[in-house]
This record gives C-alpha cells, sequence and structure tokens, in this order.
C-alpha cells in the first residue's frame, strides 16, 4: 500500500500529471536568427521549455501561418506582412507591436569593395560588374527595401535586369560572401555578424520606408506563445541580445 501511494503521489506530482508547459513556437523573419536563437537560449535557462524557432522569409512564414501552420507568435521584417496576416484575422487582437528597427546597407565581397556614391546621378551599374542580391524585390521585406531606395536613387532601371532575388536575407548575404554577387542589399545586422562581406555603404534613411519589425501573437495560438512574447519585449536580456546583435528597440524596456 505505501508503494502504491509513492506511486501515486510521483504520478501527481510529474510534469505530464502537473500539465508541463508546452514549448512556444515561433515563427521569424531570418535576419533574427541569431538574436531569437541566443533568446530562446536564455528563456530556456529560466526554466521554461526551449522554444521551436522557424525562420525564414517574411512573406513566407506569412503564408504558411494564412494557411494555418502552427505558430504561437509571428516576428515580421516588415509591416506589410503582418498588416496581411491583421487583414485576414490571423493576428490576436491587441498583440501586435513594434518591437526592433534595422538600418539597409550595401555590402560586396571582403576586400573587393567598389567607391559607391549614395546618391542620384551616380552611375551604381557602372560602378560594378555581374549581379547584385538582396531579397526578392516586391516579396521578401528586404527586396521590397532595397527596391524602394534602389528607384528613390535613380538607380532602379539600370540595374533592375542584374538583381537577383533570393528567398531571404541570408541566401542574398550567402551569395556575396561567396563572391557570386560583387554587390549586395541586406540589414546591417546581417553584414555585422558576417566576416566575410564589408559595408559599402548604408543607405540614406529618407530613401525607403524605415526597416521596423513588429511582433504579435498568432490567433489561436497557445498562452506560452504570449509568455514568450512577453520575455522578447520585456526582459533586460532579451533586449541586451537585441542590442548586441545591432538592431535599435523601438519599445522602452524596464
Amino acid at each position: 500500500m505505501r508503494l502504491q501511494a509513492r506511486l501515486l503521489s510521483l504520478l501527481l506530482i510529474s510534469p505530464l500529471a502537473a500539465g508541463a508547459a508546452d514549448p512556444a513556437r515561433i515563427y521569424a523573419a531570418a535576419s533574427l536568427t541569431n538574436a531569437v536563437t541566443d533568446i530562446g537560449a536564455a528563456w530556456e535557462k529560466t526554466g521554461r521549455p526551449a522554444p521551436v524557432l522557424v525562420f525564414g522569409a517574411s512573406s513566407a512564414l506569412a503564408k504558411q501561418v494564412e494557411a494555418g501552420a502552427p505558430a504561437d507568435v509571428f516576428m515580421s521584417a516588415d509591416l506589410k506582412w503582418m498588416d496581411y496576416l491583421e487583414q485576414r484575422k490571423r493576428i490576436s487582437p491587441g498583440s501586435r507591436h513594434s518591437l526592433l528597427g534595422n538600418t539597409l546597407v550595401l555590402v560586396a565581397p571582403k576586400g573587393r569593395v567598389p567607391e559607391v556614391k549614395m546618391e542620384r546621378g551616380f552611375d551604381l551599374a557602372g560602378a560594378f560588374k555581374g549581379k547584385l542580391c538582396t531579397g526578392e524585390p516586391g516579396v521578401v521585406p528586404v527586396g521590397i527595401y532595397a527596391r524602394d531606395a534602389l528607384t528613390s536613387l535613380g538607380w532602379w532601371n539600370q540595374i533592375s535586369g542584374r538583381i537577383v532575388g533570393t528567398d531571404d536575407v541570408r541566401t542574398a548575404l550567402a551569395f556575396v560572401e561567396r563572391g557570386e554577387c560583387p554587390l549586395g542589399i541586406v540589414y546591417a545586422t546581417d553584414a555585422a555578424i558576417s566576416s566575410q562581406v564589408e559595408v559599402v555603404a548604408s543607405f540614406p534613411a529618407g530613401s525607403h520606408e524605415p526597416v521596423v519589425y513588429p511582433v504579435a501573437r498568432v490567433q489561436g495560438g497557445r498562452a506560452e506563445g504570449g509568455e514568450f512574447l512577453q520575455y522578447v519585449r520585456s526582459s533586460p536580456d532579451a533586449a541586451a541580445i537585441f542590442r548586441k546583435y545591432g538592431f535599435t528597440l523601438l519599445e522602452s524596456k524596464p
């Protein structure tokens, strides 16, 4: 009887019987890979289950969420794709916040930096040979920002036929790292993690919409996702990690 009672007590206090928390499921823009991975590790150290992290182009992730992918939180690299999900009622009302900012930069393989002037009238097409890599223009957030910036500077018509549109910003960065593209347009945070590229110049802030990362809970997502999102927004550890990778914090941290 004593053994039976002891076994019963162990079952009652086991994680399964106590209703242990499920892991938060996070769908995040590719440019957030390093930062959110580190934040996930910090979150796990607080005693929560390691989050399930899915990274990719915000456009592709938004389509997956729309189709019912098992996501609790969506972290986009632009406002457009968050708007897309909100308009389709796939975002939990009141949970959306603009969390981070970033900078758009022109990069080249290390040691092979051409001279470029970030001003209208400069002949960008004549400044280099080969292709320019960035996210798919008009679809992937970095490609949307890139097209706007190139158009603002009067370069789009001369360079659009030489653009290689990639699935996400990290793929564009990889092409430049390998020298397959002598120029690329990525975020400053992506350029900063690579030892194989150099920043040629930053695009003027007024040449494109501000690079903003909105975050939100997915409609119908699990409570664990909301807890992770709150940690991302309010934890000093999360804030420090974002700053470490060069992101600008748009929300005040306690």
